[in-house]
């Protein structure tokens, strides 16, 4: 397997929550982040129909640009009765006309859209978070970690707490949702722990333990 001989990753994401996210899970090993957003790098256009496809865009676009080994994820919710929607377009469904992004609007359109298929139970509202953490080398070298988080959808939306979809997202075996989570008790995985939570702290235990030598 290739080396890592950098330890500073370029973090593929303009957004606040991820590079925190990703900043507290490097640090034990002794890995440090800088963002696209911090190094004035453009995002490019996600095209692909996978998350697998959507994260080389990104990692890739960013490892190109700066010579450094680029992590990226593509990340979104997957939900049974809307049969697996909103998928690789969950940020989309939070895009407004002018481009910003309102993710209570799209919880509104996911809850809608439950309603009008009957989904008025736990049982029929089940879905899961996923994340595809990719490696990217400068050279276009790439390799791919995928986590799943099972859950079940809430209405109305409780906590303000993380991002995105995270107030309507019940983890399966817990009664709050992620928005009502703080950051160590959604993500905290650290190495030694036997289980993480989250999908990216699931996606990124699999990458530690292949490449930074987490137990």
């Amino acid at each position: 397997m290739r080396p890592i001989d950098n330890k500073t990753f370029v973090l593929a994401s303009h957004n606040k929550g991820k590079l925190r996210e990703f900043s507290d899970l490097l640090a034990p090993f002794g890995y440090t982040v800088r963002s696209a957003a911090e190094l004035g790098l453009p995002e490019p256009e996600e095209t692909g129909t996978t998350f697998e496809e959507n994260a080389r865009i990104k990692a890739l676009a960013a490892a190109a640009a700066t010579g450094l080994p680029a992590l990226s994820d593509d990340s979104g919710l997957c939900v049974d009765a809307l049969d697996g929607a909103p998928g690789v377009y969950t940020a989309d469904w939070a895009t407004k006309d002018d481009g910003s992004r309102d993710f209570m609007m799209a919880m509104e359109k996911t809850e809608k859209l439950l309603s009008e298929t009957g989904a008025d139970t736990p049982e029929k509202r089940t879905g899961r978070f996923v994340a595809t953490l990719c490696l990217c080398f400068p050279d276009g070298e790439t390799e791919y970690y995928r986590g799943e988080a099972e859950g079940h959808l809430v209405w109305p939306p409780r906590g303000t707490d993380g991002f995105g979809y995270d107030p309507v997202f019940q983890p399966l075996g817990h009664d709050v949702t992620f928005g009502e989570m703080s950051a160590e008790q959604k993500h905290g995985w650290k190495p030694g722990d036997e289980h993480a939570l989250s999908h990216r702290a699931r996606a990124f235990q699999k990458f530690a333990r292949a490449r930074l030598g987490a137990a």
